[in-house]
């Protein structure tokens, strides 16, 4: 790409460049509210599962105080003080992270009861220049590497195969697709999310570092005492391995007891929230179930180990939450939040449970409107202009994850349609006011300059009547300049008007009135006319 020689081309150029870094996504406030919610029940979880790690923990401390028992429980206590102490630094370092986007995105709500959520909840430019511009993605994803191989280090080797499968602490691997060709994990996570939905996701990653903590500490606790565990010191612990869901998702959870007697089976009644348990293995029932409903869902029930030999059953009480989320639709406008008529205007659609290929738009008809493009990216061109009341209307559709099942409506957006707005004539970059003379007479033809817009599109001059005030003879000239030049009528075009240009002077005055100007959406428009006087 060549660089414009000229001052004014070079500044549009600018000018277009700085707009388009700051497009923003449209987003619904329905998937905002969503995300909100979702991080506030993710958060109270945490609680939950930090308040059960605590107390296990204490357990520990406690067995290490019993007589005899010091010098085989410290070991384990002192991995579980190292365990602790690198949890509470991530999760010090996640809250971290959703303070810098927070402030990023403009600062916390100031107002109401949401003080602890950004005021910009849709902005989308601070994940992408923290966590991908200036590569925050890529220590967050090594340190959230390094600290599940420092969890799977504390326990014996013989317990990291079956710790590690349950462990939610990890890094996928993302898909590559046109979008991120390479597979870049933090593009993936966080490139364009609103602010909201950053908080949320951080949240679930504290949750997966307690989850990860309460496995590796239990098993510590497990480890430490084997089957000379004091029984009325069980803590019952309950670990999902989904905190949230779309619906028709799969939920899972494992439920077992702080420390177990391999010869034991534990006994779970579900007594809030449905699902199917799977028979006991190493003293873990598995439990699932299809997510229904929307919001925060809550499992409660029992488990109880028959101990025998006199000593009375274990019974605890046990519980934990998830949130099930509702399928929703969010569009992007790359460029604008309104369409114009005579160019394309790009948007991008998806639809929150379903894949990109299978989310798609449909016009009404009669609109005027056409789309072109796929998997999720279209240029729409509209010809008839549209308003808040009268707006243009856009179906959102997913096809259905059942082969033999109908599409189904997502949402319906409402978009305002314009004509492009009226360019403005210059010469020389000056509408009005004093010219040198001799740049007056090196001027090829008068432009017609769009100010402050934000598409490529172009205006071209097809006429104009040139009139001009000698001061010195006192004459009055005027000539009519039309042209079909696809570049625009040049003063050229007029042979009078070149000559008189020639001959200009000091003093003279020079109208261009009578401005015709044709765009992108084939409309004429009368442009204002110019005003020059010629000076030294």
């Amino acid at each position: 790409m060549s660089i414009p020689k000229e001052p004014r081309q070079l500044m549009i150029n600018l000018m277009y460049l700085v707009l388009t870094a700051l497009l923003a996504l449209n987003v619904s406030n329905e998937i905002l509210n969503a995300f909100k919610t979702l991080s506030s029940s993710i958060d109270k979880s945490n609680a939950s599962i930090d308040q059960k790690n605590v107390e296990v923990y204490n357990q520990i401390l406690e067995n290490e105080k019993q007589p005899g028992q010091r010098d085989k429980v410290k070991p384990f206590r002192e991995k579980a003080d190292e365990v602790v102490k690198e949890a509470n630094a991530m999760v010090a370092y996640l809250n971290d992270w959703k303070k810098r986007v927070v402030l990023e995105a403009g600062g916390y709500n100031k107002e109401g009861e949401d003080t602890l959520f950004p005021q910009r909840m849709d902005n989308i430019d601070a994940t992408t220049i923290l966590l991908c511009e200036k590569k925050g993605g890529d220590t967050l994803k090594e340190k959230i590497l390094k600290l599940r191989e420092f969890m799977l280090s504390k326990v014996m080797p013989k317990d990291t195969g079956s710790i590690s499968p349950l462990m939610p602490l990890r890094v996928e691997t993302p898909v590559k697709n046109d979008h991120n060709p390479k597979g870049d994990w933090s593009i993936a996570n966080f490139e364009h999310m609103p602010a909201i939905a950053a908080l949320a996701l951080f949240s679930k990653y504290q949750n997966d570092v307690r989850t990860s903590e309460a496995l590796v500490v239990n098993k510590l606790f497990e480890e430490a005492h084997g089957k000379e565990l004091k029984f009325d010191s069980i803590v019952a612990i309950a670990v999902p391995k989904t905190s949230y869901a779309l619906q028709g998702d799969k939920v899972e959870a494992s439920i077992l007891l702080a420390a177990f007697n391999p010869t034991n089976k534990p006994i779970v009644s579900i007594a809030q929230g449905g699902g199917t348990k799977k028979e006991p293995k190493d003293g873990v029932v598995e439990w699932e179930t299809i997510a229904e409903g929307n919001g925060p869902q809550t499992v409660k029930g029992t488990i109880k180990l028959v101990v025998g030999g006199g000593v009375p059953d274990i019974n605890r009480n046990f519980s934990f939450d998830y949130t099930v989320g509702s399928t929703g639709a969010s569009m992007q406008l790359d460029k604008m939040n309104v369409f114009y008529i005579g160019v394309p205007n790009p948007i991008s659609i998806s639809a929150a449970g379903y894949s990109v290929e299978d989310v798609y738009l449909e016009l009404p008809a009669g609109s005027g409107a056409t789309q072109t493009g796929e998997k999720g990216h279209f240029e729409i061109k509209a010809t008839k202009p549209a308003n808040k009341l009268n707006p243009l209307l856009i179906d959102i559709y997913a096809k259905s994850k059942d082969p033999k099942g109908s599409p189904s409506k997502i949402s319906t957006i409402p978009i305002r349609v314009k004509f492009i707005p009226d360019p403005i004539a210059k010469v020389g970059g000056i509408q009005s006011g004093p010219m040198k003379v001799g740049t007056f007479r090196i001027q090829i033809a008068p432009v017609a300059e769009l100010k402050d817009f934000d598409f490529d599109a172009k205006f071209i001059i097809t006429s104009f009547t040139f009139n001009m005030i000698q001061k010195e003879s006192g004459a009055y000239l005027t000539y009519k300049v039309s042209s079909n030049n696809p570049g625009g009528v040049r003063f050229s075009d007029n042979a009078d008007v070149a000559k008189a240009m020639s001959k200009a002077k000091v003093g003279d005055k020079i109208f261009i009135e009578e401005i015709r100007a044709k765009g992108p959406d084939g409309t004429p428009r009368n442009l204002s006319s110019i005003i020059l006087s010629l000076v030294n």
